[in-house]
């Protein structure tokens, strides 16, 4: 369908005739219009990652219990030790959006045991 859109389009307003051969025309056409290639996050890893600035711990709360966040710069990420969860920064930006969190490991050793 698009072929047919982009070939209408191109005899229409470039008053190419009909009996010349329009497949070059079309390549060059959706070659041009195809986007540039997007970056993977592969390739951010290799860049040197700008500094996370810490006095916006001042402000910034976990979304999900409004409590104080803790930045841990081992990982790069804002932690919530209530809850359990990392929140990644990308960046120097926090990724505040809880479906993105991750989920870390409690300490179980202050847990009461029964007995």
């Amino acid at each position: 369908m698009f072929g047919n859109v982009l070939c209408r389009l191109v005899t229409e307003t470039a008053g190419v005739h009909r009996y010349v051969s329009r497949a070059p025309v079309i390549q060059r056409l959706t070659a041009a219009a195809l986007p540039a290639p997007l970056r993977s996050f592969s390739d951010v890893k290799d860049e040197v990652q700008p500094p996370f600035d810490a006095s916006l711990l001042e402000f910034l709360v976990c979304p999900l219990s409004k409590k104080p966040l803790r930045y841990e710069a081992k990982t790069n990420e804002l932690i919530n030790e209530e809850l359990g969860i990392a929140y990644p920064i990308v960046g120097g930006i926090p990724n505040m959006i809880p479906q993105e969190a991750r989920l870390i490991q409690k300490d179980t050793s202050t847990t009461p045991t029964q007995g």
